[in-house]
């Protein structure tokens, strides 16, 4: 499964899901999209919102079809058969 993050070095719940990902030795790449600037800040935000408009952080994709909305570990626990 590819599984790419949009998250805030700030955000609680992103370093919750960060944590739940590494602790269970799951491979993910992620955005922490407050740490960038301009251009490739709006980029990143535009993105993030092409998957979920108006989502809060963060905002997991899965094989680009599967979008969850903040840290929900029952949810990441059932795709990822944990």
């Amino acid at each position: 499964m590819k599984v790419k993050a949009f998250t805030l070095s700030t955000c609680p719940y992103c370093r919750a899901f960060k944590k739940f990902m590494n602790d269970n030795h799951l491979v993910f790449e992620y955005t922490d999209v407050d740490l960038l600037d301009g251009d490739e800040r709006n980029r990143a935000i535009k993105e993030a919102y092409s998957y979920c408009e108006g989502c809060g952080f963060p905002i997991i994709v899965i094989d680009e079809n599967t979008v969850i909305e903040g840290f929900d570990e029952p949810k990441l626990r059932e795709i990822f058969k944990l």
